[in-house]
């Protein structure tokens, strides 16, 4: 068992404004030309996966996807 952050890729419609920015701390954006935002960065846990999860429903955000980035 590993206790290594994952890296993940949290892939949201449309690009989010950079206000949103201290809601992911650690986490970069980056803008697709599809009219996505993805954001990715090390996520420690299932718990901080979960987390990250609840702020994008939180923040009304539309979810398309969620990838585990092989290290």
């Amino acid at each position: 068992m590993s206790h290594e952050p994952g890296l993940y890729e949290i892939r949201l419609r449309g690009h989010l404004d950079a206000r949103w920015a201290d809601s992911f701390a650690g986490m970069s954006f980056t803008y697709q030309s599809d009219g996505t935002t993805i954001l990715s960065g090390p996520v420690v846990d299932q718990a901080a996966l979960h987390g990250l999860l609840r702020k994008v429903r939180d923040l009304g955000l539309s979810l398309i996807s969620v990838i585990q980035v092989d290290q």
